[in-house]
């Protein structure tokens, strides 16, 4: 593109290393034209600081930016409102002019965390990949935020401690309401045996956000599916605190959606996703 350069305009030889001119009274804002290739043109608006009605300098067009601050780096007429959240301090909340609903129309779905918990062998991650599959298929986003994938990097830093077992289900509802606000619909598929903790992650996604997924699978049925060979290592002492033999698990009091044996035998992967669509269905979850 061949523009007129600003610097052949007059007076503009005052500006000196990005400074504008001293002892400017008054500004006007005039039309500058560039020729582009071809023959568009385009029009932009500079600021004209002139002195005793001469040009001398050229400022484009732009809003100012705020001022920081020498103590931290905030603008100075933000700092009112910085919080302390747990151990951060002197943090502030930027909100962009898009924003979840944005998302959703682009993605013609409605962000959400399906949360499925169930004892070892229950079939979460079965389900859970049965229903991505299913919902890709409908032309619909998620992602799967399973609970051994995520201890091999996120949460890798954790045991099976109680304690431990608390932050692991922190952080994953952290990721959750992430992947929610951006408009995925994510589905957690985690033991996650302390009801407390997974009503914690309930309270912080909005209301109707959070669909809990309960496996409601008997403990004999998942010991003797045993996919991993840990119930068998937890009756014989070499695993300590497992869910279900010497550590409880604490079912959902009023989860959305509870899949069950079907008339005491195992339904199929496919059928079980096919119930949870269907409440997203009935609930407007996959449109906009």
């Amino acid at each position: 593109m061949n523009a007129i350069g600003v610097k052949s305009l007059p007076g503009f030889a005052s500006l000196r290393d990005g400074n504008p001119a001293c002892n400017v009274k008054s500004r006007n804002v005039l039309p500058i034209k560039a020729i582009a290739s071809g023959s568009q043109q385009q029009t932009v608006k500079m600021n004209v600081a002139t002195t005793n009605g001469n040009v001398n300098t050229l400022i484009p067009n732009v809003p100012p930016l705020e001022k920081p601050s020498a103590a931290n780096g905030h603008a100075e007429k933000s700092q009112s409102s910085l919080s302390q959240i747990g151990n951060s301090t002197n943090i502030k909340w930027h909100e962009c002019t898009v924003d979840k609903n944005d998302r959703q129309k682009l993605l013609k779905q409605k962000g959400c965390v399906i949360w499925i918990t169930g004892l070892s062998g229950s079939g979460k991650s079965t389900v859970a990949c049965a229903l991505s599959q299913m919902l890709y298929q409908r032309g619909k986003l998620t992602y799967i935020l399973d609970g051994d994938n995520l201890r091999h990097g996120l949460n890798n830093d954790l045991s099976f401690k109680a304690e431990d077992r608390a932050e692991n289900i922190r952080r994953v509802g952290e990721v959750g309401k992430l992947f929610a606000d951006a408009g995925v619909i994510c589905i957690a598929c985690l033991i996650s045996p302390y009801r407390k903790d997974r009503d914690a992650c309930r309270k912080i996604l909005p209301n109707g956000d959070f669909i809990e997924v309960f496996m409601d699978i008997p403990l004999q049925v998942c010991e003797s599916r045993d996919p991993k060979g840990l119930y068998k290592l937890a009756r014989a002492g070499k695993i300590k605190g497992f869910t279900g033999i010497d550590d409880p698990y604490e079912p959902p009091l009023n989860c959305e959606i509870s899949l069950k044996l079907n008339n005491g035998e195992n339904a199929s992967p496919c059928e079980m996703a096919e119930e949870v669509i269907s409440y997203m269905e009935e609930n407007g979850y996959l449109q906009a």
